[in-house]
This record gives structure tokens, C-alpha cells and sequence, in this order.
């Protein structure tokens, strides 16, 4: 089980995340910096050991993540997802509690194109009556 590694892609709007897990003491990096220097907030810090947390594999596995895109809260998602999927990979009998909690399920919102005649996806432009 040494050269064992388990890889996933996460996704949620723009941001994408390449996981790999190996078997080690709980470290998680993310291009190429420790979770508690990447994330400046806790709850992103949580978002992402979510799935370790459920499936009490927190201490087993070293978290690396390459990530692009998006914002931070983003990225956290798309870690998230990555993570989740790769548990999966390396635990099948994990599959229904993780399920169960939705973390192998897509975020499919994204940002709403610009419409013509519209200065954002929305937003008209300002109503005049003169």
C-alpha cells in the first residue's frame, strides 16, 4: 500500500480541483501550501475536511490538491467534491454516507450570461421618463 494513490477532478462554477489521495498522517496541501495558509477563513477550512470528517479518515490520508478558477468559496466546493469522489475510489463502502450527506453531488449553478440590450445578465440600464 505504499504507491497506493486515489485521483479525482471537483468542480463547482468556475473553480476546478485535481485531488490526489495517499495513504499518510492528515496533510492537506493545496497548490503547493498548507490548508491554514491557502483558506483565511474557518469555514472554508471546514467546507474542505468535510468528507474526512463524515467518513473518519481524517488522519489517514495526505490531501493533495491542485486547484484553479473561481473565488475561494469555489475552490473550497470544488476540494470538497474532489475529496469525496476520491474516498469513494478508495473506499467503496464509504459510497452512502457520502452520498447520503451530498458531497459527491455537482453544484450545477453557474454565473448567468450578459443579455443583449442589458448592461449585466439582469441589470437594465437606468429608466428615464425625460
Amino acid at each position: 500500500m505504499s504507491n497506493v494513490c486515489f485521483h479525482a477532478v471537483g468542480r463547482r462554477k468556475k473553480a476546478i480541483a485535481r485531488v490526489r489521495l495517499i495513504p499518510g498522517e492528515g496533510n492537506i496541501i493545496i497548490n503547493k501550501r498548507s490548508l491554514d495558509e491557502y483558506f483565511g477563513y474557518e469555514t472554508l477550512k471546514t467546507v474542505v475536511r468535510q468528507p474526512l470528517v463524515l467518513t473518519e479518515t481524517l488522519g489517514r490520508f495526505d490531501v493533495i490538491v491542485n486547484c484553479k478558477g473561481g473565488g475561494f468559496t469555489g475552490q473550497a466546493g470544488a476540494i470538497r467534491h474532489g475529496i469525496a469522489r476520491a474516498l469513494v475510489k478508495a473506499d467503496e463502502e464509504l459510497k452512502p454516507a457520502i452520498k447520503q450527506a451530498g458531497y459527491l453531488t455537482r453544484d450545477p449553478r453557474m454565473k448567468e450570461r450578459k443579455k443583449y440590450g442589458l448592461k449585466a445578465a439582469r441589470r437594465a440600464p437606468q429608466f428615464s421618463k425625460r
